[in-house]
């Protein structure tokens, strides 16, 4: 197992708040004067100020969980298969493709030329943490957009930073594909944000269409969850059109960027199936569809347009349904139905016995979202002024659907609300829903926070810094000036940025200057012994994540590797992995050899595992799959039989003859056990 060791080395103001707001000029902090020139240099001076601000975060940022990998492994001062072997599980994998790809003739000349000035796996590394950097400018942009002023996107930065525990993992899952496609979503959100708002210019709505299309074809073409992702992003804009909290046009454009932006990721993966049966694309043309069919869906009284969106919902859901069903029944697709396995079982709609459904729930990333989360976000005071700022802005959001549902019979009703609300703006509502639908998602399944708590920086850092929410909380509370609202706008957030930094600037300084090393001797035993003793052609049998290892390390061939949104490749694991059922011995050789197999790897933290409780060690997957009782002491479904066998990885260690006439063993230490398969006539 990898430890890491200890290593020892030597020692402004803005305009009349009473003007209505989708009139104002949302640019950063200072004196709106129209044709006036102080205040045209004064929005020139905030404009680049806020960008230069924006740019100098985002390097630090890439700069420092740079240094942070640094420091942690000691990256440049271990061996080049060290390196490679930090590259856990799947992450192994898809380096591994960009290596085979530096290395192929065609191109080789060209990495000769660069490798003198860098190494091939820093200009990979630094690549990925230069993309954080875009990563962090599209969240203060976002913010920036929102609110009006860049000190909101400097709060978004900063919390962002300091929460860094759970806003991402870069530093230490390099290659793994969110690291690479987040950034992009973040700009694509960006530009949604500044398209939503009123007013644009054709030109500058087109160029704003142009920068969401390759925003999410990048962010669809470099992550395989990208299709869920973008579904419950077309749910919220589905939600706000049906509240006509939106423009209409502009929700069919980016639902037809959508399935535009995924179609040409599927072209260029190959005609990658898992994406034609994607409930995205049928989703957005049922809404296309839908839209089509019912005419005047905005008109009418409270009644009238709550039944006619009760059959709007109704006709996009029956809709959404029938095509996904007849696109599957037509190309035959199956890639995706462990998915749908895992959602039934995690929401209480029946217990599975599939494999790789439970592989899924037995791990903590697909588990509820941890309650210590909320303890360390709010230790930056993030999660209090979320809750803060997501409170006020429901209510404004519940108010303005209810009038706009009500319509014109309503005017009266909404005088009286007068002095408790304002208008929510578009750009402003598509966020709320969009923190709301991801939140919910992110307390389903801890690997998801990462879209939400980047996102909670952007939306909290708004609100406090936003004219509309205080403007709101003062006048609820019959305090409300604009003096003082303009005080509290500005004071609150510079008093936060102060309390960051005071709180957490040490603790960041602390953590740049502890330096560990990586050391990991067993593996690094087995990928060399495997480079030296074993041909090239060889193919090798083992757990997903040690084989992307040896993909990346030695460049062997494998028989089952972690990329697990195909059926063929699900089924082949789950196969390979009879090396830890209670299997007999020609079962296992004949499985293995079906495969091609020359030689399997055999793990003791995966035959004695310990991680997980009783019921989700792998080998208690095996058992349930394979209709036997499980190991140790406890219950037992009533069903489940004694195998006739012992454990496979256990029994071969003991060199019975049943066992050494199909494998031998030819390497071993106290973590690996390799053995070489016979080849029989």
């Amino acid at each position: 197992m990898t430890t890491i060791r200890q290593r020892r080395v030597g020692k402004g103001t803005e305009a009349d708040d009473d003007q209505p707001s989708e009139e104002k000029n949302l640019k950063p902090d200072g004196k709106i004067l129209s044709g006036h020139t102080g205040g045209k240099l004064w929005n020139i001076l905030s404009i680049t100020v806020g960008g230069i601000v924006a740019i100098s975060l985002g390097l630090l940022t890439s700069v420092y969980v740079a240094t942070l990998h640094e420091n942690d492994l000691w990256f440049s001062n271990i061996k080049e298969v060290e390196r490679e072997i930090s590259f856990r599980t799947e992450c192994g994998l898809y380096y591994s493709y960009y290596k085979q790809m530096i290395q192929a003739a065609s191109i080789q000349q060209g990495i000769v030329i660069c490798k003198q000035y860098l190494e091939p796996v820093y200009f990979y590394i630094y690549t990925l943490f230069g993309l954080q950097a875009v990563y962090v400018i599209a969240l203060y942009v976002t913010s920036w957009l929102l609110s009006g002023t860049w000190l909101s996107g400097l709060l978004a930065a900063c919390w962002y930073i300091t929460n860094r525990i759970d806003t991402t993992r870069v530093e230490f899952t390099i290659p793994l594909r969110e690291n690479w496609a987040l950034p992009f979503f973040a700009v694509q959100i960006a530009a949604i944000t500044y398209l939503l708002r009123t007013h644009l210019q054709p030109v500058q709505e087109r160029l704003t269409l142009t920068a969401v299309f390759i925003a999410t074809f990048l962010f669809s073409l470099t992550w395989q969850f990208n299709q869920f992702m973008m579904l419950i992003q077309a749910l919220a804009l589905f939600i706000l059109d049906c509240f006509d909290m939106l423009p209409t046009a502009k929700v069919m454009w980016l639902y037809i960027i959508q399935i535009s932006g995924l179609l040409l990721v599927c072209v260029l993966q190959f005609f990658n199936s898992m994406i034609l049966g994607s409930l995205l694309i049928s989703f957005n043309a049922s809404v296309l569809i839908a839209r089509t069919i019912q005419k005047n869906l905005k008109k009418g009284g409270l009644l009238n347009r709550l039944g006619k969106l009760i059959l709007h919902v109704l006709l996009v859901l029956c809709l959404t349904l029938l095509i996904n069903k007849f696109i599957k029944k037509i190309l035959n697709l199956e890639s995706d139905e462990h998915i749908f396995k895992f959602l039934k079982a995690k929401f209480g709609f029946g217990a599975t016995r599939d494999f790789d459904a439970n592989l899924y729930l037995c791990e903590e990333a697909f588990g509820l979202l941890p309650l210590n989360t909320f303890s360390r976000l709010s230790d930056t005071l993030l999660f209090y002024v979320y809750i803060f700022v997501l409170f006020f802005m429901t209510v404004a959001a519940v108010i303005i659907a209810f009038w706009n549902l009500s319509g014109s019979n309503q005017v009266q009703f909404m005088d009286k609300m007068e002095e408790c609300t304002v208008a929510l703006k578009p750009d402003a509502a598509y966020n709320l829903i969009h923190t709301i639908l991801f939140g919910c998602l992110a307390l389903s399944t801890m690997r998801m926070k990462y879209l939400w708590t980047s996102h909670m920086c952007v939306f909290a850092s708004f609100g406090l810094c936003s004219t509309e929410v205080w403007k709101l909380t003062l006048k609820c509370i019959h305090l409300y000036t604009s003096q003082r609202m303009r005080v509290i706008k500005y004071f609150v957030p510079i008093m936060t940025l102060l309390y960051i930094s005071y709180k957490f600037w040490p603790g960041i300084m602390d953590e740049l200057s502890e330096l560990r090393e990586f050391y990991d001797p067993d593996t690094v035993e087995l990928m060399n012994w495997i480079k030296s003793n074993t041909p090239n052609t060889a193919v090798f049998a083992g757990s997903m994540q040690l084989l992307a290892g040896v993909k990346l390390c030695t460049g062997r061939t494998l028989t089952n590797h972690p990329h697990y949104e195909d059926k063929n490749l699900r089924e082949r694991t789950k196969q390979i992995y009879q090396i830890y059922a209670k299997r007999s011995p020609e079962d296992v050789y004949r499985i293995l050899r079906s495969f091609g197999t020359d030689y399997v790897i055999l793990e003791d933290s995966i035959c004695y595992e310990r991680r997980h409780s009783r019921g989700c060690r792998l080998r208690d997957l095996l058992d349930i799959a394979n209709g036997h009782i499980m190991d140790g002491l406890g219950e037992n479904e009533p069903d489940l039989k004694p195998s006739l066998y012992p454990r496979f990885c256990e029994e071969i260690k003991k060199n019975l003859p049943p066992y050494t006439i199909h494998f031998t063993r030819v390497f071993q230490n106290k973590t690996f056990h390799v053995y070489k398969l016979a080849k029989h006539k």
